[in-house]
């Protein structure tokens, strides 16, 4: 999150003003369509209560670092996904509190216990937000540092997700194998079935296809680092972190092949104008 806030200015958010019609279809989707498909598929595979808690809280947690790297990969613009991102991660303050407070509720996987508290709502506001505020500062004040650990610090983010989701695997094998089957169905449909909406949605309200493919990498891949971090620090459940874990695990490759099948081909159609880059993304694609 901290590298996050090092890629990020106020002009990041301003530019969702500049994209309306993207962002809007895109954050309808993350924050709306999402948790009801999501629900729906809980449903229709019967989860334990404690896994579709679980999967809720993944489907709730915003996109992060890696939906901008495939961006990248696969030309999409990443301006839009660094926008995009950031909107994501303010809101989800809010969201996943909401969502998984309401998945508690309704599963009931702690025996009557009560959901998300004050305090815990402000642990998530600091795991989510303070370090992403630091990293902007730092940005501010400090942009030639910002800009030389760009690199280093997207490394870092990458090796702490693989850490973080390998350490959850290893410390609960036995767990893992014996509900590896149901979640693995499971991630595996809601991944393909979130790269999907989040492709074909703006393209049917006439988006842009590289505005479309980096609203298929921020809608398609969740934060899988920051559910697990959740689930085992703030509810202090590791069971609730499993879908996480599994989904973390699968994502990489789910994504890199729907990447090949929607990637921006050179002399491709696209939207008349839709597509072509603003001086200001022009100017932060290289970084990105």
């Amino acid at each position: 999150m901290f590298g996050l806030g090092l890629s990020l200015t106020l002009g990041d958010f301003a530019r969702v003003v500049k994209q309306p019609k993207a962002v809007i279809i895109a954050l309808l989707c993350q924050l709306v369509v999402l948790p009801l498909i999501c629900f729906g598929l809980v449903l229709a595979f019967n989860l334990p209560p404690v896994l579709a808690v679980g999967m809720m809280m993944l489907a709730a947690s915003p996109g992060g670092t890696t939906a901008n790297l495939y961006s990248h990969l696969f030309r999409g613009d990443i301006a839009l996904n660094i926008s995009l991102t950031a909107v994501n991660s303010v809101i989800a303050v809010v969201t996943l509190p909401l969502i998984t407070n309401f998945a508690i509720a309704y599963f009931d996987p702690f025996d009557d216990q009560l959901g998300m508290q004050w305090a815990k709502v402000l642990e998530v506001f600091a795991i989510v937000l303070l370090p992403v505020a630091a990293g902007m500062i730092v940005r501010r004040f400090w942009s030639g540092f910002a800009k030389r650990m760009d690199k280093p610090v997207r490394i870092a983010s990458i090796i702490i997700l693989v850490v973080v989701i390998a350490g959850s695997v290893a410390s609960n094998w036995a767990l893992l194998l014996e509900n590896f089957a149901r979640l693995s169905l499971i991630t595996i449909a809601f991944c393909v079935i979130s790269l999907t909406i989040g492709y074909f949605a703006p393209r049917l309200f006439k988006v842009g296809k590289r505005q479309s493919i980096a609203s298929s990498f921020e809608i398609g891949i969740h934060n899988a680092t920051l559910a697990i971090v959740i689930a085992q620090t703030v509810l202090g459940s590791i069971e609730l972190s499993l879908p996480a874990a599994v989904y973390g695990v699968l994502m990489f490759f789910i994504a890199f092949g729907f990447g090949f099948l929607i990637r921006e081909r050179k002399g491709a159609d696209a939207a008349p104008g839709a597509d072509e880059p603003t001086e200001e993304s022009a100017q932060i694609t290289p970084a990105s």
